[in-house]
């Protein structure tokens, strides 16, 4: 199976991973992800999400999954063993919310600060899994995807990229997938997120993945190197706080090589508190 997946990775840039949280399990996590995200939910998140960074100082009910052997194995293949997580979000899509626009995720969307000039090469560098925590679905806003995109040098946040990052694209598709199932793609991959036109919320996770050599120090919040790409480019950056020393202390035996390059007490010596935070794109 993981062969298959990973040449549908190749030639599509997407694979979906079945039943990674179990059925019986998975509404346990949504709720408890939902909740932590309307408590902690950002105040610059957009009209009609929830969106909470760092989510796992927030909320640990999801942790367990993260080591998965069928879901880390497919990881482990595309990035090397060494593969270290660089983002874990909360995503709430609610009722009524719009279509969002086309783009690949960091560090090729040229939005960012820290990103990787198109035309970009033709590697892995790094991967996004988005989290069904809710049964996706056309109607409730299934995550938008163009296939084959991620072997093209660019994307829509490029200005030269040739297609308007508002307008859909011709051979777009809707990933759709039962709670508990994980869409796993190349960040270069073109996608964007679906209306909701249900009367129920989409609750889902974008958990991200690096391998070791990736610079991630300008994620950073207080970081100087984030400061000074955010004030040379005149761009915003994301940001990931640091995850919290007793949350990593609770953390299962083999997550924690996922998380350990970013732990409060091991931040970069350049790093100074305060710093305003930046928008994840």
């Amino acid at each position: 199976m993981i062969e298959e997946q990973l040449l549908r990775l190749k030639l599509d840039g997407w694979c979906v991973v079945d039943a990674v949280i179990p059925e019986d399990e998975v509404r346990a996590v949504r709720e408890s992800v939902a909740a932590a995200t309307d408590r902690h939910n950002r105040p610059d998140a957009p009209s009609k999400i929830g969106h909470r960074t760092g989510l796992i100082n927030y909320d640990q009910s999801f942790a367990p999954y993260l080591a998965a052997p069928r879901f880390l194995s497919l990881i482990k293949a595309l990035l090397g063993s060494h593969a270290r997580i660089s983002f874990t979000s909360a995503m709430i899509n609610y009722p009524g919310n719009a279509r969002g626009t086309l783009h690949a995720d960091w560090p090729f969307n040229q939005h960012n600060a820290g990103h990787i000039p198109a035309p970009y090469p033709d590697m892995v560098a790094h991967v996004t899994t988005l989290w069904m925590l809710s049964p996706y679905r056309v109607e409730n806003g299934a995550t938008i995807v163009v296939p084959g995109s991620h072997r093209m040098e660019t994307n829509p946040s490029a200005a030269n990229c040739g297609h308007d990052e508002a307008v859909p694209y011709p051979t777009e598709i809707q990933v759709t997938g039962s709670a508990g199932s994980v869409l796993v793609m190349d960040s270069r991959m073109w996608h964007a997120a679906g209306a909701n036109r249900s009367d129920e919320p989409r609750v889902a996770m974008a958990i991200r993945f690096a391998p070791w050599w990736l610079n991630l120090n300008g994620l950073m919040p207080g970081a100087k190197e984030r400061a000074r790409l955010q004030k040379e480019t005149g761009l915003r950056e994301n940001e990931v706080e640091a995850v919290k020393r007793d949350v990593f202390a609770g953390l299962p035996a083999a997550v924690k090589p996922l998380y350990e390059h970013w732990v409060e007490h091991e931040r970069p010596s350049d790093v100074e508190p305060g710093e305003n935070a930046g928008a994840e794109r």
